[in-house]
């Protein structure tokens, strides 16, 4: 039997293919909450604690090609149900605002639009792996996949840190899907999905998220 989670808090979620702007807005729109007084937890999926962070350096990394489809779609729904226990649960019911780079809905468009495995299936995973949490608000920054994969791997490049490179190196016909996969999950789900044109500057779409994501959180989670 699930425990539903009692949601007290504010769950925000961002998504889009590689490259595309996400994680840049996602930290800036967390410190722009911060400074008006809305105590936010910033996190990440696959990974966001130790376990899931573990399970993270499997997915991502390049030489793990011979990952199954279906294995690789076990392992994101054990991060998200590790990540939710101990990261995601715990901020909401303490009535926090939640940022996290990437949710379920990636589990969709890269597995079941980009990799094809059977929707009921990974419904059924992500039912289980998420406990009863949904976002209030899913951001997708959307952009053309080539231009999305041309600045990921200039990231890549420019990092010192672990060559998490296993989807950029993926043929461009994949990018393609996954980003036909958000586009079909925001029109099916439009008062949940603010889809921003992932082109613009980062001031750009900046200066629309800020004023529409305050606008959006509950006064009661803003600081007097």
């Amino acid at each position: 039997m699930r425990i539903r989670v009692i949601q007290l808090g504010y769950f925000i979620t961002f998504e889009g293919v590689e490259g595309c702007g996400k994680t840049t807005q996602i930290k800036l729109i967390s410190e722009f909450l911060l400074a008006h007084g809305v105590h936010t937890v910033l996190t990440r999926e696959p990974g966001g604690c130790p376990i899931a962070d573990k399970i993270r350096s499997i997915l991502l990394d390049a030489d793990n090609k011979a990952l199954s489809p279906l294995a690789e779609l076990m392992l994101y729904a054990a991060a998200r149900a590790q990540h939710i226990t101990e990261i995601i649960s715990p901020a909401l019911t303490a009535g926090k605002v939640v940022l996290c780079d990437r949710f379920s809905d990636a589990t969709v468009a890269y597995q079941s639009f980009g990799r094809g495995i059977d929707r009921s299936i990974i419904d059924t995973l992500n039912l289980h792996a998420c406990q009863g949490v949904k976002p209030n608000i899913t951001v997708l920054v959307d952009c053309d996949p080539r231009l999305g994969l041309e600045r990921a791997i200039r990231r890549i490049e420019a990092s010192t840190g672990p060559r998490e490179e296993r989807f950029e190196l993926e043929v461009l016909d994949f990018h393609q899907r996954v980003r036909a996969g958000y586009l079909q999950l925001a029109a099916d789900d439009p008062a949940r999905f603010m889809v921003i044109d992932g082109s613009k500057t980062i001031e750009e779409i900046f200066s629309v998220l800020s004023r529409q994501l305050l606008s959006r959180i509950p006064e009661d989670l803003r600081a007097v």
